[in-house]
C-alpha cells in the first residue's frame, strides 16, 4: 500500500468514529448522562454529556459506516477502502462517545470545569476509546484494518484534524470554545 493509500485507509477507517462527538454537538442537549449526580462534590461527567448526544454521535457514526460500505460496493470510492464489520462499525461509534465521556470524567477528577481544555486527551480520548470498544467486538476485523501504518497515520492526523474541526465549531457558534 502506498503512503497516500495508507493516509485514505485511515481516514476512511476512523470516519464513523470522528463524526459521532461532532453529531452529539449538533443534536445534544436535554437529560445528562450523569442525571447530576455528583461524586466528592464535582459532577462525574457534567451537563456537555447528554443521552440524546450520545444516541445521535452512536447512530450517526453506525448509519456512516453502513454508507460508505454501500459507496464501496457501488464503486463509488477505490477497491482498496476496507468495509466495516457491524460489530467494527458499532465499536467505533460507541466507543468514540465513551471515550469522550471517560475523558470527561478525567476532567472533573482533575478539577477541570467544563470545555477547560485537557491537552492530548482531547485530542485522543475518542480514538482510545473506539479502539477500546472495537477490539473485543470485532478483533479480526480491527487488526487486518488497523495496521501498524494506519494506527500511525491515525495517531499524526487524528489531533490536527480534532484542533481544526473544533475550531470550525467555534467559529460556527456551536461550541463555546475552540478545542
Amino acid at each position: 500500500m502506498s503512503a497516500l493509500e495508507t493516509v485514505a485507509v485511515a481516514f476512511w477507517l476512523m470516519l464513523p468514529a470522528y463524526i459521532p462527538n461532532n453529531t452529539a454537538v449538533v443534536f445534544g442537549g436535554g437529560r445528562p448522562v450523569d442525571m447530576g449526580r455528583e461524586w466528592n462534590g464535582t459532577r462525574v461527567l457534567g451537563d456537555g454529556k447528554t443521552w440524546r448526544g450520545s444516541a445521535s454521535g452512536v447512530v450517526a457514526g453506525f448509519v456512516l459506516a453502513l454508507f460508505l460500505n454501500e459507496a464501496l460496493a457501488r464503486g463509488y470510492v477505490p477497491e482498496f477502502l476496507p468495509t466495516f464489520a457491524p460489530l467494527a462499525a458499532l465499536g467505533l461509534a460507541l466507543g468514540a462517545i465513551l471515550g469522550d465521556m471517560g475523558a470527561s470524567f478525567l476532567k472533573r477528577r482533575t478539577g477541570r470545569e467544563r470545555g477547560a481544555p485537557f491537552p492530548g486527551v482531547d485530542q485522543l480520548d475518542f480514538v482510545v476509546g473506539a479502539f477500546a470498544v472495537t477490539v473485543p467486538l470485532a478483533p479480526g476485523w480491527f487488526f487486518d484494518s488497523f495496521t501498524p501504518g494506519v494506527l500511525a497515520v491515525v495517531l499524526v492526523i487524528t489531533p490536527v484534524l480534532h484542533v481544526s474541526t473544533n475550531f470550525i465549531a467555534y467559529k460556527l457558534g456551536l461550541k463555546d470554545e475552540p478545542w
